[in-house]
């Protein structure tokens, strides 16, 4: 279907609104509400002043209003700006995107209208999904309500307080490295440094690294951030020294020399905001799924523990792995 484009246009258009105003998100937006589902009385939605509501169009002699073509627009839309005035919002958006969202408004206004013209919406298969439908936006908006008011900016820094207290920064080496295809190449470029050259002009002559420009520079980075064999000889070493020998990784053949090692810094509150809030959002989900799972008379035939929770997220899929990582680059 071609419904898709209009919408995906108007969500390039509107990019350079979207972009600030997530960044002054409301700390304590619950989870829904950032991925463009508010309130069902958030923004034109809430009020019943038809000035402030205009109608943008009509479908069958049925007024289509700014609320309706913002309700299309939940998934482009930040938070705050459904949270502007109609009429003032109407201006905010640039005058394509605006024609785009009023068309796809305005096509499943006509679409709806004749699937209900044709019965569907008293077909049982459809009432069913309709009916689901619906009791997921219930679902949602119910958790949103829930676990808003705790995720606050006060809690999120009791919250850092805490883990930065528990945690010390991780261990760091800033290294170079020369990365060439064969053994023996790396051993010639390992003689050639180890007979005075400098490091980081042979990595600029010989490396097969993207990151030899800078004389094989990968800059500070963690255990974690390489691949195991490179790791390993790489947090062996100390300031200054040259790997004894070319040291092989999937990507071929390194010759490493570290440059320093620290205890890296922990991160401040504002770079942890975010992962912070995260963190607290599911975990107050779980706590109100397992609340309302707890308060509930729950039959489940076959069963010796009827009403026994769990997270609604118990069988979400996790991450990929993404097999093995990166070559060794600068960062």
């Amino acid at each position: 279907m071609r419904l898709h484009s209009p919408l995906l246009a108007a969500t390039l258009l509107l990019a350079p609104f979207a972009a600030p105003a997530q960044a002054q998100a409301p700390q304590g937006q619950a989870p829904g509400q950032a991925q463009g589902k508010p309130p069902a009385a958030a923004g034109a939605a809430a009020t019943s002043d038809p000035a402030a509501d205009p109608v943008v169009a009509r479908v069958d002699g049925r007024d289509v209003r700014l609320s309706d073509v913002l309700a299309t627009a939940q998934d482009v839309l930040p938070a705050e700006m459904r949270e502007t005035p109609p009429a003032t919002l109407l201006q905010m958006i640039p005058p394509e995107a605006r024609r785009q969202l009023i068309e796809r408004t305005v096509t499943e206004r006509a679409l709806t209208d004749a699937a209900r013209a044709a019965g569907l919406d008293k077909e049982a298969e459809v009432r069913r999904r309709m009916q689901r439908a619906s009791d997921q936006e219930l679902q949602q908006s119910f958790l949103a309500r829930e676990v808003a008011a705790s995720v606050t900016d006060s809690a999120l820094r009791a919250r850092y307080e805490q883990e930065s207290g528990k945690h010390q920064g991780e261990e760091e080496v800033h290294a170079r490295h020369i990365l060439l295809k064969t053994e023996s190449d790396a051993k010639a470029a390992l003689a050639a440094v180890k007979g005075g050259e400098d490091f980081a002009a042979v990595a600029q002559r010989l490396s097969t690294d993207p990151g030899s420009r800078d004389g094989g520079d990968l800059g500070f980075f963690k255990r974690a951030d390489m691949v195991p064999e490179f790791a390993e000889a790489a947090f062996a070493m100390k300031p200054g020294e040259v790997s004894a020998a070319p040291v092989k990784s999937p990507f071929g053949w390194h010759v490493i020399k570290v440059e320093e090692r620290r205890t890296a810094p922990m991160p401040s509150f504002e770079e942890s905001r975010q992962q912070l809030r995260q963190q607290m959002l599911q975990q107050q989900v779980d706590a109100v799924v397992q609340r309302v799972r707890a308060n509930a008379k729950v039959e489940i035939p076959g069963q010796a523990a009827p009403g026994a929770g769990g997270s609604l997220l118990d069988q979400a899929a996790p991450p990929a792995s993404g097999g093995a990582k990166p070559a060794p680059q600068r960062r």
